[in-house]
This record gives C-alpha cells, sequence and structure tokens, in this order.
C-alpha cells in the first residue's frame, strides 16, 4: 500500500472524481485551500449523521487489478453494514493515458460508522485499494478529502473539494488502448499468458494461436467483411456471397474457440477482451490461408470486437464516444486488412422479432448494451468502401458501430 500511494501521491491533486448518481454523472477535484462557492454535487444530500467514503482499486498488476475490481461491489455488500449505499466511482488525471482508477463512493447511515472504517481498514491493508474519507468543515460546510495512510497513523494531506464540469474527455477513453481494446498481437498475447496460472483453460487457447507473420499476410484473392448484430442478415447475406463468389465463409471469433467462449465471458474486461482479440489473429491466419486459392467472405471481425468493447467502457450518450479521428479507431498495425467492409443494421423490433422467432435470445453482453442504451440500431445504414479508402472505412464503421445501436 505504502509503494502505491508513494506512486499516485504526485499527481494526486491533478486528479477528477467523477461519481455516478442516479443515470449521471458528477465530478469534483481537489485544491489546497478553501472553496468560495458550494459543495460538490454528491454531497448535497448527506446529513450531518452520515458518513462519506471512497474506495478505488489499484496496482501495478493489471491482472490482479481486473480480478479485484470485478468481485469488489459483492465484497462490499457482504462486509459493509446494510445502511451503506455504493455508487460507481472513477479518479483520473485528465488527458493522461492509463490514469483511470475504478471504485466505488460510499454513504454510510449507520448510526455507527466503526464497524464501516474497520472494514475499510481491513481491505486497505489487505488488497490492492486506496480507501479515502470525506469531513465537512463545522463552521463554513466546505467539504475535504482524506487519502488513508498504510496504518491510519500517518495521515496524508488533506485537500478540499471543488465542483468542476464533465471531463472534456470520457474518463474510459484513456484506458482503452491494450486494455478495452487490443492494438496488436504481442499486447493481447501478453495478457493471456499472464492468466495461466489463474485459468487454465488459457493454456489450451495459446497452442492455437499463430505467429505474428501469419496474421499480417495479405490475401491474394479479395477479403469481405460483414458487420451486425445478430438476425440482421448477416448469415443469409454471407451465405449468399459464399455460394455466388465460389468464396470462403469465416467467423469472427473462429469456431475453434467455441469451446472457451462461456469460460471467458465469465472474466472482467481486460482478460476477455483479449481473449477475444487473439480470435481476430486466428482468424486472421485463416484468411491468409485461404485468401491464396479464392475470395473470403468474414461474419464480423475486428470492427466488432473493438465497437463493443468501446461502447461498453463508455457509458453515457453517444457523444461520449471518443471523436473522429481519435487513434482507438486506428487499425492494428500486425492485423490482416480486409478490401471492404459492410454494416448491416435492421430496426430494433424487428431485430428482436427474428430473434424469437429463431428461439434464440440476445447474448448477455448485448442485453447490458440494450440497458445501457448504447450500440442500438438508431437507422438503417449499409457502408461499404473500396481498397483505396480502407483507412478511412475502419474508423467511420466503428464509429458507426458504435453508433447504430443508439437510440
Amino acid at each position: 500500500m505504502a509503494r502505491r500511494m508513494v506512486s499516485l501521491l504526485p499527481r494526486w491533486r491533478s486528479r477528477t472524481f467523477s461519481v455516478h448518481l442516479d443515470g449521471d454523472r458528477v465530478h469534483f477535484r481537489l485544491q489546497e485551500s478553501p472553496p468560495a462557492g458550494d459543495a460538490p454535487a454528491v454531497f448535497g444530500a448527506v446529513t450531518a449523521t452520515e458518513r462519506c467514503y471512497s474506495l478505488l482499486v489499484y496496482s501495478a498488476d493489471r491482472i490482479q487489478k481486473a480480478k479485484f475490481y470485478s468481485g469488489l461491489k459483492d465484497k462490499l455488500l457482504a462486509g459493509l453494514p446494510p445502511q451503506c449505499d455504493l455508487s460507481h466511482m472513477t479518479s483520473h488525471v485528465p488527458h493522461s493515458r492509463d490514469s483511470l482508477l475504478k471504485g466505488y463512493f460510499i454513504k454510510d447511515s449507520s448510526k455507527n460508522s466503526a464497524s464501516t472504517e474497520r472494514f475499510l481498514e481491513h481491505l486497505q491493508q489487505h488488497d490492492p485499494v486506496l480507501v479515502c474519507s470525506y469531513s465537512r468543515a463545522a463552521d463554513d460546510g466546505a467539504w475535504t478529502q482524506q487519502l488513508w495512510s498504510e496504518d491510519l497513523t500517518n495521515t496524508s494531506k488533506c485537500f478540499h473539494l471543488v465542483p468542476t464540469e464533465e471531463p472534456e474527455c470520457h474518463p474510459s477513453i484513456l484506458n482503452i488502448i491494450n486494455s478495452d481494446v487490443f492494438y496488436s498481437f504481442q499486447e493481447a498475447l501478453n495478457i493471456l499468458k499472464q492468466c495461466g496460472d489463474i485459468i487454465p483453460e488459457a493454456t489450451s487457447v495459446l497452442q492455437l494461436l499463430p505467429s505474428g507473420v501469419e496474421c499480417r499476410s495479405k490475401a491474394d484473392f479479395p477479403v469481405i467483411v460483414l458487420e451486425g448484430l445478430d438476425a440482421t442478415g448477416k448469415t443469409t447475406l454471407t451465405e449468399s456471397l459464399r455460394d455466388t463468389l465460389g468464396a470462403a465463409l469465416l467467423y469472427s471469433p473462429p469456431k475453434c474457440l467455441s469451446p472457451w467462449r462461456a469460460r471467458f465471458d465469465q472474466e472482467p474486461p481486460l482478460i476477455r477482451r483479449a481473449f477475444y482479440a487473439l480470435g481476430n489473429y486466428i482468424t486472421a491466419q485463416q484468411i491468409g490461408q485461404e485468401g491464396l486459392k479464392r475470395p473470403v467472405i468474414v461474419d464480423r471481425f475486428w470492427h466488432s470486437t473493438a465497437a463493443y468493447a468501446i461502447a461498453t467502457a463508455v457509458d453515457g450518450p453517444v457523444s461520449s464516444l471518443p471523436h473522429q479521428g481519435s487513434e482507438v479507431y486506428l487499425w492494428p498495425g500486425d492485423l490482416l486488412q480486409p478490401d471492404l467492409v459492410v454494416v448491416l443494421t435492421l430496426d430494433p423490433e424487428e431485430r428482436k422479432r427474428r430473434l424469437k422467432n429463431r428461439g434464440q435470445g440476445a447474448t448477455q453482453e448485448e442485453n447490458a448494451l440494450e440497458r445501457d442504451r448504447l450500440f442500438r440500431l438508431r437507422r438503417e445504414r449499409r457502408s461499404s468502401y473500396n481498397k483505396n479508402t480502407i483507412d478511412q472505412a475502419r474508423e467511420t464503421n466503428m464509429r458507426q458501430t458504435a453508433k447504430l445501436r443508439h437510440l
């Protein structure tokens, strides 16, 4: 814990803190002098007898951090008094990549906060977390933040809290690169290799992986990728193109990963995204082999993997998505590039009807996207691009895919 604090403290005052309340986010920052204006909105309804805390997950070990955060809510609900309310919370340094920390804001309405503080003290001594408490001054009502030390005897400096505007860039965008979306074979491979001790199935997946050279091999024949949600007509069109062109039909994720998909779908986003990113490289190897003999049709590819990851990482309205031209839309430099990309869309109600008629419900991830009102079809639009405009096509398709399912 002490080393974690040492690495974070120099820029702690530069951080912006965001708390999710009633479907909205409220933000505050820190300053050394007492504020002249109102307290941050998150403290507006806090009574004199209630106490507030925050808990942020931090570790240099990315796997440990991801695994611990994924189970943190259940751990808090089990260990805190029932009078405690939890709200999702993040903290970041503006414009600083990989600075995002995730955790929870806690409002304790119990009559005695000693139980809460004992539990939080135990967490910060044994787990990769940073705990803060919040106090209100009796004279002017100003709120301060106190970052707990490892032994709770040496306290760090108090900072005053000041409301601040919505960040210019959605905080989650800072951590997307090679965490939610992977841009190289090696980056995704490193994550799965680190999981070998805790996820035995990772070893089986690693045995299927191609070399990086095989993933970049350019096909001699055209490669056409079709994108879209389930029940938008991809199967009908891909099979028709296969028969008409005499093409090979491939899939991403590749079918060879099917035995392990359910297992990795249970893992935190970091591990789950690395698994599916590597699936794209397996498909790329298959494309390279088949593309030496005939045209290739691909049912989904890196576009879907990236778009799903971005839309689930970046909550809120479609305007929160990375801006046009953002580096998060760049195609991986070591992944085979398709010649044509087509995005299929369909009215949301018609898509649901088709799913119901075929006895197939939406996946767990699609259900989450529906609830968050991201990734819904907004309009029916078909996009296709030729090889000369493929760079622009990749970015446009990914951004469209993240917009298309938003109402």
